[in-house]
């Protein structure tokens, strides 16, 4: 394991690479490991295929990527935010692999427990479907799918360890805890990067997944800013 603590582009020198699959946690801008992603982009590899369930926003998180034109395939379940990801699809420019979502969860799943495929009733029947095996059980018809294995994983976690364990916050867990265990190098990024042991109970990703941990630097963006008025307040 890396020494705990480096910053992003130390933690990822010499890890990455042109033509490469990087796994990404979050779900829109919750629970994205915004600094780890800059690294990647300010490294200059290209070539990448992204496996994250959307890629963020126009211009934050994983968007900066596609505007850096440093990626060429896309594994996502969902387009809808980020403009430039939905124009490029729709005019051929970029290879897209739509997945539904609980699909892509297990497919990570899967890859990190060994698993190299599995069938699920998702998809069968339609476009999903196309070009894959399927099969019938018990009357019901089902779908192959593989699972993913990718080069490299990044993650955010609130809390860290010097060992590597890792604390996810709410619903920031997300898609985090998969990407760590289905990639052949993870790197998170940590809010909290606590001087003593976690607990064992409170460990969401052990330590033995986990092979670099950087302290997170930049505010978290929102999203979607939706406040109600204060009391007594006009609208």
């Amino acid at each position: 394991m890396r020494p705990i603590g480096q910053d992003a582009a130390t933690a990822l020198d010499g890890v990455l690479r042109d033509g490469m699959t990087i796994a990404v946690g979050g779900f829109g801008l919750c629970g994205v490991p915004f600094d780890l992603v800059d690294a990647v982009r300010d490294s200059g590899v290209r070539d990448l295929t992204i496996v994250s369930n959307n890629l963020g926003v126009d211009g934050v998180g994983l968007g900066v990527l596609l505007e850096n034109d440093q990626v060429s395939r896309v594994l996502a379940s969902y387009v809808g935010e980020n403009k430039l990801f939905a124009k490029r699809y729709l005019d051929g420019d970029l290879d897209v692999e739509f997945v539904p979502q609980g699909t892509l969860a297990e497919r990570l799943r899967a890859g990190g427990a060994g698993i190299p495929a599995f069938y699920t009733p998702t998809g069968y029947g339609t476009p999903v479907a196309e070009g894959k095996p399927t099969a019938e059980f018990d009357g019901r018809c089902y779908v192959q799918e593989r699972g993913i294995v990718a080069d490299l994983g990044l993650v955010h976690a609130h809390t860290g360890d010097a060992a590597g364990n890792l604390r996810y916050r709410l619903s920031a867990r997300n898609f985090n805890p998969l990407v760590a265990t289905a990639a052949r190098c993870t790197v998170a990024s940590v809010d909290v990067l606590a001087d003593a042991p976690l607990h064992p109970d409170d460990v969401h990703t052990p330590g033995i997944f986990v092979d670099a941990v950087v302290r997170t630097t930049r505010d978290k963006p929102i999203e979607q800013r939706t406040v109600r008025p204060r009391g007594g307040t006009q609208t």
